[in-house]
């Protein structure tokens, strides 16, 4: 079983994260910010990996260290989760249409986190969630899950569909990176013999 389960506690937040990378994308998130949560569900549900969340932070503030901490803790599971990452494919991409907003993912699991974001979000708030902390999640992924991930919005105008577009195609390279590939059976997919 390719799962992990990370916690991590900090002044701010305590966050504890379990995934496995070959469920059938079950999902069971709750931070205490109903936007963060529709959007970890997509992640979960599109990528297929199973995915349990708990945070509790310091929203009294803002979701800031919230939505931050668990996008760390989460990269830190897929880590563990994917060990030295013999026979998966590695690289994962997805163009994806929602409504009015297409936006575009590539990913390589790396071990070298580099986040490339071309995505203006139009208004500062989704509901009442900070626009921001979209891109904030997104880098703490990348940084904390080895991922040279780039985002890129082609289209749109609505902030909310532009938001789960991200999500969304995120979670549908992510599922195609971790795959096993048939083809390689359990080597590492690297030249160089490590990741």
């Amino acid at each position: 079983m390719r799962s992990a389960t990370i916690t991590r506690q900090t002044a701010e937040t305590e966050i504890s994260v379990d995934i496995n990378l070959d469920g059938t994308g079950v999902y069971d998130n709750q931070t205490g910010v109903g936007f963060f949560d529709h959007m970890l569900d997509q992640l979960a549900r599109h990528s297929l990996i199973d995915m349990t969340i708990r945070a509790k932070g310091d929203l009294h503030i803002d979701d800031h260290h919230t939505v931050e901490d668990t996008g760390i803790a989460l990269g830190q599971a897929l880590v563990a989760a994917l060990g030295d990452k013999r026979g998966i494919r590695r690289y994962g991409s997805c163009l994806l249409p929602m409504d009015d907003a297409l936006v575009r993912c590539a990913l390589d699991l790396s071990a070298r986190p580099f986040l490339i974001w071309n995505m203006d979000l139009p208004t500062p708030k989704i509901g009442t969630f900070d626009s921001e902390l979209v891109r904030e999640f997104f880098q703490a992924l990348s940084t904390h899950g080895g991922i040279t991930l780039h985002i890129d919005a082609l289209h749109g105008v609505n902030s909310h569909h532009m938001a789960e577009a991200a999500f969304k195609s995120v979670a549908r390279a992510l599922r195609e990176a971790v795959e096993p590939d048939p083809r390689k059976g359990d080597a590492i997919p690297s030249t160089k013999g490590a990741l």
